[in-house]
């Protein structure tokens, strides 16, 4: 399976994203507005300049004791971004996900980002494929082959 496909799966294809000028209070509130555990950071050209995640703010709030929820992005965020592209294969990007131990991955297509996906997404379509593969042969084994 293809990552444009996984894409194509979700039930919102609208990314919410963040500036590096914005705040750990803008991120928090868009956080629990979409249910969501990273925004990726979008800078003036449009372009994926970061990722920040809920982690990010978590150890920002273990490092300083009183926290200024009016830190700008760029403080906290990572700046050294993995990205995937529609056709990379579900496998691929899992292996991605799994040994860089991340939890979301933007997709680009040229410099533009199409979309995101968690490794929630990725699982969810493995565990789909594995279950049409499963059917099928069940039904090829009962139809005496």
């Amino acid at each position: 399976m293809k990552v444009q496909q996984i894409l194509q799966g979700k039930a919102s294809r609208v990314v919410a994203t963040i500036g590096p000028e914005d705040t750990v209070k803008d991120a928090v509130e868009l956080f629990a507005k979409h249910g969501i555990g990273a925004l990726p950071v979008i800078d003036e050209s449009k372009q994926i300049c970061g990722i920040v995640t809920e982690r990010d703010v978590m150890r920002r709030c273990l490092r300083d004791p009183e926290p200024d929820l009016l830190t700008p992005i760029r403080a906290i965020m990572t700046t050294d971004v993995l990205v995937g592209v529609p056709d990379d294969d579900a496998d691929y990007v899992m292996g991605v996900m799994t040994n860089n131990r991340i939890r979301h991955l933007p997709i680009v297509s040229g410099k533009t980002m199409v979309g995101i996906v968690s490794i929630g997404d990725v699982v969810k379509s493995q565990l789909k494929q594995f279950e049409f593969e499963i059917r099928h042969l069940k039904d090829y084994i009962r139809s005496g082959g």
